[in-house]
C-alpha cells in the first residue's frame, strides 16, 4: 500500500543533501578531474549517477510505503511462564550508504569550488561516521537475529533472567548462519540485493524452540 506524498522538513533536507552532493560530484569533481567528455568521465559520472538514483529509489519507497496492517483473523498465540516464544512485531530497517571519494590534484581558485569542498566535506564527514555506525550495528542485529526493538527488550528480559536466576536466550537466535539466511534469504548470491519473498506473511518466524518442539512431540 502507497502512502500520499506530504514533504516534511526532513525528507527535504535529505533531498538536498542528495542532490548537492550528486551535481558537485559530477559537474565539479569529476569534471575537473577527468572532464565529461572523456570516457573515464563518463564511467564514472554514469556509475555514480547509478547510485544516486538508486539511493532516491530506496528512500523514496521508504517513506512512502505502507507497512500494512495485523489482519483482523489473524489471533496470536497465548503466553505464559511455559511458553518461551514470544511473537514480536518485526520491522525491517534499511539503510542505504553513499560514499564518495574524490581526489583533485589542481590548485583551486575559485571561491564558488572552495564552498562547493568544504560543503560537501561538511556533509560527508559525519554522514560517513553516522552510516559507518549504523553499518556495523545493523550486521549485529542481523548476525542475532534481531530487531532494534528486540534488542532494547532483550537487556530488560535478560536482566529479569539474572535476576532470577534464569538464563535468558533470544528466541529467534538460531546461530550466525541461519540468522543471515533467515534476514537476507537462503541464497548467499541474493544477500547482496535480498528480497522478502522468503518471510512469508511475516506473522510467524522459526525460533529456537521449534526444533525442540519437534522433537518432543516425536518422542
Amino acid at each position: 500500500m502507497k502512502r500520499g506524498f506530504s514533504f516534511s522538513l526532513p525528507v527535504t533536507v535529505v533531498i538536498s543533501a542528495i542532490a548537492f552532493i550528486y551535481f558537485c560530484t559530477v559537474f565539479i569533481f569529476i569534471d575537473r578531474w577527468f572532464g565529461l567528455m572523456t570516457s573515464p568521465g563518463v564511467m564514472n559520472a554514469v556509475v555514480f549517477t547509478g547510485v544516486a538514483v538508486t539511493c532516491v529509489l530506496n528512500y523514496g519507497f521508504a517513506i512512502s510505503t505502507d507497512p500494512g496492517r495485523v489482519p483482523s483473523s489473524f489471533m496470536p498465540d497465548i503466553e505464559d511462564s511455559e511458553v518461551p516464544i514470544h511473537e514480536i512485531k518485526r520491522k525491517v530497517l534499511l539503510v542505504g550508504s553513499l560514499t564518495n571519494d574524490s581526489q583533485n590534484d589542481e590548485q583551486q581558485s575559485a571561491d564558488s569550488f572552495r564552498t562547493a569542498y568544504v560543503i560537501c566535506g561538511l556533509l560527508l564527514v559525519p554522514l560517513s561516521v553516522a552510516l559507518s555506525v549504523l553499518l556495523g550495528w545493523h550486521i549485529y542485529l542481523i548476525l542475532q537475529n534481531k530487531t532494534t526493538i528486540e534488542y532494547h527488550e532483550g537487556v530488560r528480559a535478560m536482566w529479569l533472567a539474572e535476576k532470577g536466576g534464569n538464563v535468558y536466550k533470544h528466541p529467534y537466535d538460531l546461530g550466525s548462519y541461519e540468522n543471515l539466511t533467515t534476514v537476507l534469504g537462503p541464497s548467499i548470491f541474493c544477500w547482496i540485493c535480498p528480497t522478502s519473498r522468503h518471510i512469508g506473511n511475516g506473522l510467524r518466524f522459526r525460533t529456537a524452540y521449534d526444533g525442540k518442539s519437534a522433537a518432543s512431540i516425536s518422542e
